[in-house]
């Protein structure tokens, strides 16, 4: 288990959740197959820049992390194409943003997107059936 893997499941856990000690984050992460100590955890906490709060651990907007665009910004700035196939979706972007429109697919966490993989100019977004992918690309396209 590398560092980046098991921080990004720490805020998938903290996202779905509420998570007020970091004993019951250690739980969580044991349900997923991760064993962690407390000192890393706290380490971590720290370094993704969460803030313990009433409604339990949160990412504190701008503490680490500069400001982002959203997906709406990105995609209303380089998406020039949008193509279904089957239960995958081909985003077409101008050269050298793909990568930037599938970080923010990723971002957004929607249900309909299981995972991206993005070249120069395009994004190979996968979702769970063709249904979702169809209406993937409308929502990507309205936004």
């Amino acid at each position: 288990m590398n560092k980046s893997y098991r921080q990004g499941q720490i805020l998938k856990v903290i996202e779905r959740m509420r998570v007020h000690t970091q004993d019951e984050l250690a739980q969580e992460l044991h349900k997923v197959g991760l064993e962690t100590t407390q000192v890393t955890l706290s380490r971590d906490i720290r370094e993704l820049g969460l803030a313990k709060t009433a409604d339990g651990y949160r990412v504190v907007e701008g503490a680490t992390t500069p400001h982002v665009p959203d997906l709406a910004t990105i995609a209303g700035e380089f998406l020039t194409d949008a193509r279904v196939a089957q239960n995958q979706l081909v985003l077409k972007t101008s050269p050298g943003n793909a990568s930037s429109l599938a970080s923010a697919l990723d971002r957004a966490n929607w249900p309909e997107v299981i995972g991206t993989l993005a070249g120069d100019d395009t994004v190979l977004v996968i979702a769970p059936d063709a249904e979702q992918a169809t209406a993937l690309r409308t929502r990507i396209l309205d936004s």
